[in-house]
């Protein structure tokens, strides 16, 4: 399986996922413990996360699969949402909320 299939099967077989550095429990840089705050205020349970510093193919490609040069990124219903400002200013709007429903 190609990079590009493995990460559309993610991106389209989890409600919610974040590419990421680090984990949810311990991010590895603040944009990502940002973006994982973030969704815990809006109530995500069942997020799937990729921690890119684990897998350098991955982390090159999701930049080109979005088209998005920066982690992290988030996929809700298997569409690019955007990165971590992104995420706050939707979050900030109600807006984020409103698509994880």
């Amino acid at each position: 399986m190609s990079v590009k299939e493995t990460i559309e099967q993610q991106v389209k077989g989890h409600p919610v996922v974040l590419y990421m550095k680090g984990s949810p429990d311990f991010p590895q840089c603040g944009f990502s413990a940002n973006a994982v705050k973030i969704l815990r205020a809006c109530g995500v349970t069942d997020l799937f996360s990729v921690d890119v510093l684990q897998n350098p193919d991955i982390r090159q490609g999701i930049n080109g699969y979005a088209n998005w040069p920066t982690i992290p990124q988030l996929y809700i219903k298997g569409e690019f949402v955007g990165g971590s400002d992104i995420m706050s200013e939707l979050y900030q709007s109600g807006e984020l909320k409103q698509m994880l429903v």
